[in-house]
């Protein structure tokens, strides 16, 4: 059984532009917490110092990134983005994956992007519209139902 799912249930795979539109939500919580980290790092770091130039500070900025997502990731099954648009984040077995596939399917998915997206592009090709962070990791998107159409 699929976490959140009934049986009976057909599974909907969650399709690109679902995943894309939720990624757009989800940037803007990222933005604003790597806003806050900056701040914080202010007393460690020069005034001038900027992600991708310093290693140092484009280290942290990376894994604030990732520690939101993988947080989101390994407790809720989804984050927020995710959450707005039905989406579920599920495990080979049905249930929330662990740490290390959450850790795995972070970089995965930062290579997919560097890639020019190509990672991303691959569910438009995929029979479950997997991209390559849900085929290195073992997990995949499921669009959840709405309440409304959920059985008591």
């Amino acid at each position: 059984m699929i976490f959140g799912q009934q049986d009976h249930e057909p599974t909907r795979h969650c399709g690109l532009p679902r995943r894309l539109l939720a990624m757009v939500y989800d940037a803007l919580i990222v933005i604003a917490l790597l806003i806050v980290a900056g701040f914080l790092a202010l007393p460690f770091t020069q005034l001038d110092t900027r992600a991708g130039e310093d290693l140092v500070y484009s280290v942290f900025v990376l894994l604030v990134w990732a520690a939101y997502f993988v947080y989101c990731w390994v407790r809720m099954g989804a984050t927020p983005g995710m959450r707005a648009w039905r989406v579920r984040l599920i495990g080979s077995d049905g249930a929330h994956p662990g740490a290390a596939a959450c850790v795995l399917r972070f970089g995965v998915a930062m290579l997919s992007g560097l890639a020019l997206g190509a990672g991303f592009f691959w569910a438009l090709f995929d029979a479950r519209r997997r991209c390559w962070h849900d085929l290195a990791s073992g997990s995949e998107l499921i669009v959840e139902k709405r309440r409304s159409d959920r059985t008591p």
